[in-house]
């Protein structure tokens, strides 16, 4: 294969036959490649495509942007434009979705597939409305509960941007093991007590492991 889309016969670019003929007739990895946009030095955007591509769509999707930015020919704004279409096609899957009242054993499940191959910790939050369905689900923070940017103040703006009545935070633990420490407590307390001043209550704190994951509800430790 040429090392340059361009070089393709007309109907053979992704480009030019996605306007001709529809989406739907381009494969994954095509898809893909116009996201990339280019390739690499000896590899077009199809044959990088089919790379990232190699241990299926769903891998492609669970993988951290930072992490995915290190691999040779994608760098952060190939790695940032892949995230942000992942996320839209979430986004669009929830608003699709007959809104339902939040239940743990649902959005737990869930969250082992989406975060508990991440390699650094992520912290997120489900906003829901007075009868606990969920508004919007999202990623706020990277790096330990415990550390300096981590601010209560970022997770309030969400809550009241999305007019939340209620929030139920959740983070992945690298390490595999879902146990709560005693820095999830402290930080978990802080959250509670700062969301009370502006009437939003937090339901619960999910901590997602390898396999399994904890509900500090559930524990009694909100």
């Amino acid at each position: 294969m040429t090392d340059l889309i361009a070089d393709l016969p007309r109907d053979d670019r992704p480009r030019e036959r996605l306007v001709e003929h529809g989406v739907a007739t381009l494969s994954d990895a095509e898809l893909l490649a116009l996201l990339l946009g280019s390739g690499t030095r000896g590899k077009n955007a199809i044959q990088l495509a089919r790379e990232l591509l190699r241990e299926g769509v769903a891998d492609l999707a669970r993988r951290d942007v930072r992490h995915l930015a290190r691999t040779h020919g994608v760098g952060v704004a190939k790695a940032a434009r892949i995230a942000a279409a992942f996320d839209l096609s979430r986004r669009l899957a929830a608003d699709r979705a007959q809104p339902q009242p939040f239940d743990a054993e649902t959005a737990g499940p869930m969250l082992i597939r989406t975060h508990s191959q991440r390699l650094q910790e992520h912290l997120g939050a489900f906003f829901l409305d007075s009868r606990h369905r969920m508004l919007r689900q999202c990623d706020i923070f990277v790096g330990t509960v415990n550390s300096a940017l981590v601010s209560t103040r970022d997770i309030i703006r969400f809550a009241l941007d999305e007019n939340a009545v209620g929030v139920v935070l959740f983070h992945n633990h690298p390490s595999g093991n879902p146990m709560p420490s005693a820095e999830d407590l402290v930080f978990t307390r802080k959250v509670r007590e700062s969301l009370k001043l502006v009437d939003i209550e937090l339901l619960d704190h999910l901590i997602i492991g390898a396999s399994s994951f904890s509900s500090m509800r559930q524990k009694g430790q909100i």
